[in-house]
């Protein structure tokens, strides 16, 4: 899954022509990983430059600096910037949780995103609830990038890198909208294992709505999905054929 969403990921970035930077949105967490790595190595290879390339990150948390084991800014350079190696400093843009004007921060977040002509493609990941970024269950499906309250479930889960402590994972994060995200050119989002299987199917195969912000892609005309095998758990069989039918045709 991830070997595939970071060839097409590279190939979209080779094919740039324009000479305006591609702009690539980012995720945190354990999903991306596999794809960061490949990327990393196809760029130490020399296959792969991200000198014309701006990143935008899905989110922070608030209150948390930087410097901090946790943050989302220390994730991603551990993973995936310091690796890089004609990776342009200036071109990475991560929220900034330890801002006294939140709220600026969020509009001035969007302003820099619609100066670049807006994201080219947005890499993200979904969580059990089918959120987006932090867009918890009924999040706008419109929203913009701003301040989210986290739920407890959100919480808990993410207690596994605070030392099991729910009470120690900030209550509060900086993060993009689902309509950030889904005013990216291309949305490619990855799923996998089977405790994501009922947000796949909702995705996939629910109606539109705020209870899954996930299913917000199902009205955007460049969303893909990678997936892997157990995430399908709870798809219906022939919607699993079919999505399998096309596969071979695309291979052939």
């Amino acid at each position: 899954m991830c070997k595939w969403a970071a060839d097409y990921i590279a190939a979209k970035i080779r094919a740039h022509r324009e000479e305006r930077p591609f702009v690539l949105g980012l995720p945190t967490g354990s999903s991306p990983i596999g794809v960061y790595r490949e990327l990393v190595r196809q760029n130490r290879a020399g296959e792969l430059s991200f000198a014309n390339v701006v990143s935008f990150n899905m989110d922070e948390y608030l209150g948390l600096p930087r410097e901090h084991e946790q943050s989302y800014w220390t994730f991603m350079h551990e993973n995936f910037f310091d690796h890089l190696t004609d990776m342009k400093s200036e071109n990475i843009n991560i929220l900034n949780g330890m801002t006294d004007d939140p709220e600026g921060e969020c509009a001035r977040y969007e302003e820099k995103i619609a100066s670049y002509g807006g994201i080219d493609l947005f890499l993200g990941g979904i969580g059990v609830d089918g959120h987006i970024a932090f867009n918890e269950p009924y999040t706008s499906l419109t929203s913009r990038t701003g301040v989210r309250d986290l739920t407890t479930d959100t919480r808990i889960v993410n207690s596994r890198f605070f030392g099991g402590d729910p009470e120690a994972v900030p209550a509060q994060a900086l993060s993009v909208g689902v309509g950030t995200v889904t005013d990216a050119r291309e949305v490619l989002i990855l799923i996998n294992g089977h405790n994501k299987a009922r947000a796949l199917a909702a995705t996939v195969e629910g109606g539109v709505s705020q209870k899954w912000t996930c299913s917000a892609l199902q009205l955007h005309p460049n969303a893909i999905i990678a997936c892997d095998e157990a995430a399908c758990g709870e798809l219906l069989v022939d919607t699993y054929r079919y999505f399998l039918d096309i596969e071979r045709k695309e291979r052939l």
